[in-house]
C-alpha cells in the first residue's frame, strides 16, 4: 500500500516563489521510508494533536500521545472520552505533529481506523495496556504501569488502529 506524501516549500533556504504551497508529491511504501527530518516526529515523545469529526460535523482537536508500529498509527484512549464514540460514527482522523523547537517544521497525518481493540478483549487486552505502559515510558521516561489512570472510575482502554492515508511534510528541524 503506497502513502500519499504532499512536500510543501517552505523558508528555510529564504523567500522563493510558491513559498507555503505543495513543492512536490510522491509517495512512500512505508512509515520508515520518511525521510530522517520527519521520521523524528513519529519516533521522539512529540505530542500530536488529533482532530475527529464531533457529532456536530465539526472537528474536535485534542493533544495525544500517539505511537506507530510498522505502518499502523496507534491511538490509546480511555473508553468513556468521547473521541472513542465519534471515531467509531467517523473513522477518520488527522494528526498533527509540531517540532517543540521550531513551530515551522511539522508533519500532518491523515488516517483511517482499521480495527479497534478493547483492553477488556480476553486474547488482546493485555496488548492494549502494554502499549499504554509503552507511550507513557516515552512521553514521561516514568517507569511502567501508566500512572494517569482516572481513580474515581473504572477506566478502560481501548487501541485504535489506523492506516496511514496521506502524510504532508514542512520544513526542517
Amino acid at each position: 500500500m503506497a502513502i500519499n506524501v504532499a512536500r510543501f516549500l517552505d523558508v528555510a533556504d529564504g523567500l522563493q516563489p510558491g513559498q507555503f504551497t505543495i513543492g512536490s508529491h510522491g509517495s512512500l511504501s512505508s512509515l520508515s521510508d520518511l525521510d530522517p527530518t520527519y521520521k523524528q516526529l513519529i519516533d521522539e515523545p512529540v505530542t500530536a494533536i488529533v482532530a475527529v469529526m464531533g457529532k456536530d460535523g465539526r472537528p474536535n482537536l485534542t493533544p495525544v500521545w500517539f505511537d506507530y508500529e510498522g505502518d499502523t498509527i496507534l491511538l490509546n484512549l480511555a473508553t468513556h472520552r468521547k473521541k472513542v464514540e465519534w471515531l467509531r460514527l467517523n473513522s477518520q482522523a488527522t494528526f498533527a505533529l509540531m517540532n517543540p523547537a521550531n513551530a515551522y517544521h511539522w508533519m500532518s497525518i491523515k488516517a483511517t481506523v482499521r480495527r479497534e481493540v478493547s483492553e477488556d478483549d480476553p486474547l488482546e487486552g493485555p496488548r492494549v495496556t502494554a502499549q499504554l505502559d509503552k507511550i507513557w515510558v516515552k512521553y514521561t521516561g516514568n517507569e511502567p504501569p501508566y500512572g494517569l489512570r482516572d481513580p474515581s472510575i473504572d477506566e478502560r482502554r481501548v487501541l485504535f488502529e489506523l492506516a496511514v492515508d496521506s502524510i504532508a511534510t514542512f520544513g526542517r528541524p
